[in-house]
């Protein structure tokens, strides 16, 4: 248990060091690079989706409505900071984390 433990604790930290990397790009470019998004509802031409983007020093997930005859329509906006998001992803899908991590490390070399 310990090995795991330890494991988890250096993904944790390496998707940080990635995290604040990106974030020097961001500041730079001044252009949100997006971590992901993901289609939670799609009816017709419409959808409701999860976008999750870096911003400079902070990680902003939002719940959008959009498409068809409806204006896009924010529902939900959480704001992380860089050090708290690693550890609500590794929460809410150990894939996800690791998509994101294959991600920085690509768009980051």
């Amino acid at each position: 248990m310990v090995k795991q433990i330890s494991l988890d604790a250096w993904q944790i930290q390496h998707l940080t060091d990635l995290l604040k990397q990106g974030s020097l790009v961001v500041a730079k470019t001044n252009t949100p690079i997006v971590l992901y998004r993901q289609t939670i509802e799609e009816e017709e031409n419409s959808y409701e989706e999860i976008v999750c983007t870096l911003v400079s020093q902070h990680v902003i997930e939002q719940l959008v409505t959009s498409g068809g005859p409806l204006v896009p329509n924010f529902h939900q906006q959480f704001v992380f900071s860089i050090e708290e998001f690693p550890e609500h992803l590794m929460r809410k899908s150990r894939d996800l984390f690791l998509q994101i991590v294959s991600l920085l490390e690509i768009q980051l070399k």
